[in-house]
């Protein structure tokens, strides 16, 4: 950030008082600028044994799977952005289910929120965002093709407990790898 978006005057990088990290702070007006971290919400949709994914259309990660997931809009809850994200790149519709599992990415300033979901009839499509959507069961999951590790742990997490009968809820956190 360089500029105030309150008055146009040069942001400077500096402790608040009463604050503990270094925010953008204009020394102008005195508006402090805090930048936190975003929300992704995604859910996944069962249909039977099978799940949905969505072939990516847009960086990153363009040309892998992912189940349908994207950033939070502001005046939406958890639960209407994971269904809003679901419509817009699988054309899916769903009924939402229990919270899965929440992972933060501190190396990115990303929150990642799942939930499990029940595709409500076999009427779906890629949208703009995807190339292409399809149901798999767990052995024809592309592994080696999904586009983020915040959605193969979860996955390979969720049939396993469907295996044992027994879905849970995590949390955890994600670190860069580094190569």
């Amino acid at each position: 950030m360089r500029y105030c978006s309150n008055c146009a005057t040069r942001v400077e990088l500096r402790v608040p008082q009463g604050d503990t990290l270094p925010r953008y702070v204009c020394p102008a007006c005195s508006v402090i600028h805090y930048q936190n971290p975003k929300i992704v919400v995604g859910c996944i949709p069962e249909w039977e044994d099978k799940i949905l994914l969505c072939r990516r259309a847009i960086e990153p990660r363009h040309g892998l799977w992912t189940v349908p997931s994207g950033f939070m809009e502001n005046a939406e809850t958890l639960g209407q952005g994971a269904e809003r994200e679901t419509l817009e790149e699988a054309n899916a519709r769903v009924q939402m289910g229990n919270l899965y599992a929440i992972y933060s990415l501190p190396h990115i300033n990303q929150v990642h929120v799942l939930f499990r979901a029940r595709l409500l009839d076999l009427d779906f499509k890629p949208g703009l965002e995807s190339l292409d959507v399809r149901l798999f069961s767990e052995e024809e999951i592309p592994w080696d093709k999904l586009a983020f590790r915040v959605i193969r742990e979860p996955l390979k997490r969720y049939f396993e407990e469907r295996r044992q009968g027994k879905l849970g809820f995590h949390m955890g956190t994600i670190e860069e790898i580094r190569q």
